[in-house]
């Protein structure tokens, strides 16, 4: 690997273990993707008719939804574990120039174990959602999986001589389509040690500490290869509710929903105008709790109109840029400088060489800060 720069991999099928020297000096190429949802990786091996990995192969070492791997990069000292998760998806290419067999494992986060077994026959009854989330999380905790579930601001406790909750479609659908009626979002993010992962659910809040400043078209302290940045005009909408009035319970009422996030700052000054107005149906069936926290979850995921993708060198931008967080732009002009939230970042890790291809967004031009951490 590059000076500064250490690469740690762990597999196991039930405790991950420091992989053998045979493993890593097999390495091609390490790539994990971290997302908004879901994170993967995608690892390739260079093997040969006598290499032991063939052995290890046949013996299951690299076999789907039983081997469980671990990547950790240390850079500048600091360890950073990028993915906790397991193999999906196995494949060797075979091919007639010497050294260019390769054996490719895929996989997905932890959250993927959560999404294999549906659960038709399971009811929660006098459970609020929370509950029910924390119910259901705790089944994994024997994975090192830490929940973090926010319960919400409206929480509707059913009656149980009234209606049972019951859960449709595996783990995952059902914490997920919980996590929608509220505007809530559910990932598993690995770390901060391994072996160990939190399982958050909850409002979409990025941590508001930025990341060093992505520097672009600044000569000597620009810190990336490439930047760019679009306004999509169709991307704010307002919703419009109706629900009935408590006195007669007959006649409708409009009520319109802002389309700026009140967990996610638009960190820009001037604000992109809404382009579309949207009239859901299905709100004004629900109770007065239910609807307010529909509303609520509207206002949550309220969309950004500005979006940015680029690619970096960590060597030269010094750390690890972080899915989930805040970073600041400098040199890129008065109206797109300034913090963005980082939606998803794709590590590309190979011998002497470790890139990262990001995505940015916001919403509004003309930052709101003065400056940026540099």
């Amino acid at each position: 690997m590059l000076k500064g720069i250490h690469l740690t991999l762990l597999i196991g099928p039930a405790v991950p273990v420091p992989a053998p020297q045979p493993v890593i000096d097999s390495i091609k190429s390490v790539q994990v993707t971290s997302g908004r949802d879901r994170s993967g990786f995608q690892i390739v091996f260079a093997v040969s008719k006598k290499s032991p990995l063939q052995t290890m192969l046949a013996a299951g070492y690299f076999d789907p939804m039983l081997a469980r791997v671990i990547v950790v990069v240390t850079v500048a000292g600091m360890p950073n574990v990028l993915m906790d998760g397991v193999v999906t998806r196995q494949e060797i290419q075979p091919s007639n120039d010497p050294g260019e067999s390769t054996l490719t494992i895929t996989g997905e986060d932890l959250s993927v174990l959560m999404d294999v077994v549906e659960m038709p026959f399971m009811r929660y009854p006098g459970m609020p959602e929370v509950a029910r989330v924390n119910l259901i999380l705790a089944k994994y905790a024997v994975f090192g999986v830490i929940p973090a579930v926010i319960p919400p601001i409206f929480t509707d406790v059913p009656d149980p001589t009234r209606r049972i909750p019951a859960q449709t479609g595996t783990d995952l659908q059902y914490i997920k389509l919980l996590a929608q009626r509220h505007g809530y979002v559910f990932y598993v993010e690995p770390g901060p040690a391994p072996g160990a992962s939190v399982a958050y659910w909850g409002p979409d809040i990025r941590v508001p500490i930025p990341q060093p400043a992505l520097n672009v078209n600044m000569d000597a302290h620009t810190n990336v290869e490439s930047l760019s940045f679009s306004l999509d005009g169709l991307a704010k909408k307002v919703v419009v509710i109706t629900i009935f009035d408590p006195v007669t319970g007959k006649i409708t009422i409009p009520i319109p929903v802002p389309n700026i996030s009140i967990l996610r700052p638009p960190l820009g000054a001037r604000l992109t105008a809404p382009a579309k107005v949207e009239f859901p149906d299905s709100i004004s069936k629900l109770n007065a709790s239910q609807a307010l926290a529909r509303a609520l979850g509207i206002v949550f995921t309220a969309s950004d109109a500005i979006s940015g993708s680029g690619q970096l060198d960590v060597l030269r931008y010094g750390r690890a840029l972080r899915s989930r967080q805040v970073v600041g732009v400098r040199g890129a002009g008065l109206a797109y400088d300034g913090l963005y939230y980082v939606q998803s970042v794709t590590h590309n890790i190979k011998r002497g060489e470790y890139k990262q291809s990001f995505s940015l967004s916001r919403d509004g031009l003309i930052s709101l800060t003065p400056r940026v951490v540099p």
